[in-house]
């Protein structure tokens, strides 16, 4: 296994198998999507108009076998391939290739979104960047590992004083696009684009704020024990905890002081 998918520091109890596991899926996930990157490969538009590809597909084939194989019980959620067992208790939700449009445009920041979900309650999450070897792991009561080392979010409590980020304001609608313009005035530096990327910038401290809105299920699930294990708070624009039914609307924060600060730009 490659170092970037290892955890040095000892997890123990209930979720030490999950999360190793969690692990292994990361790779291989990576030895999909690495030899399509930057290669000639056809682009298929969904019905909601966003691409895909043959390495989207792939992937997330790969990781439901692999997880299929090992928790036969577990449901799985995925972008590409639906619901399957979305009554069970164990469910694994994952996004192969979160930012196809990164991923065919030649660009490295597009990642694989991995979560663990027992009893409607996520427990581990991760975030891996294939092309930058670079991968964060949350797990529940054991916090968050940055290549096998524990990262923590930033001590920013100003909205003055922050590092803002979202994907790109296509994705906001018109008055949602409002808000955040109130919010970006606010802040001391805006940066766009990234996808995943910009939650495993606000939980190792690099940037201390991210707020999007339109995402699915497999686009947040991961990114909750990421955020929250590295000290941070991720909830929805209303302030609630995100969970597989949420609106899609996200607020990832180093603190709660900056998080409430930015709740309370959103919602006025």
């Amino acid at each position: 296994m490659s170092k970037a998918f290892q955890m040095t520091a000892p997890v123990t109890g209930d979720l030490a198998e999950l999360a190793q596991f969690t692990c292994s899926l990361a790779e291989a996930a990576a030895s999909v999507t690495r030899p399509y990157f930057r290669k000639p490969i056809d682009i298929i538009q969904k019905l909601d108009n966003s691409p895909v590809t043959i390495a989207d597909r792939e992937c997330e084939t790969r990781i439901r076998d692999l997880i299929t194989e090992r928790y036969p019980s577990h449901g799985i959620l995925g972008e590409e391939h639906g619901f399957d067992g979305a009554d069970l208790s164990e469910i694994w939700v994952i996004d192969p290739i979160d930012g196809t449009k990164s991923f065919i445009s030649g660009l490295p920041l597009y990642g694989t979104l991995l979560a663990y979900v027992k009893h409607k309650d996520v427990r581990i999450g991760a975030i891996s960047m294939p092309e930058l070897e670079e991968y964060w792991i949350g797990i529940d009561g054991q916090g968050c590992f940055f290549n096998g080392t524990k990262c923590h979010v930033s001590e920013c409590r100003s909205l003055e004083d922050a590092i803002l980020m979202t994907t790109a304001l296509e994705y906001f609608s018109p008055g949602n696009r409002e808000k955040f313009a109130a919010l970006r005035e606010k802040a001391r530096i805006r940066r766009y684009g990234g996808d995943c990327y910009i939650y495993a910038m606000v939980a190792s401290g690099w940037a201390d704020l991210a707020v999007e809105t339109g995402l699915q299920t497999y686009d947040y699930m991961a990114l909750v024990p990421v955020i929250e294990q590295a000290g941070g708070v991720i909830t929805d624009w209303s302030g609630k905890r995100p969970d597989l039914d949420s609106d899609g609307t996200i607020v990832a924060a180093a603190t709660k002081e900056l998080h409430q600060q930015a709740l309370e730009i959103l919602n006025g």
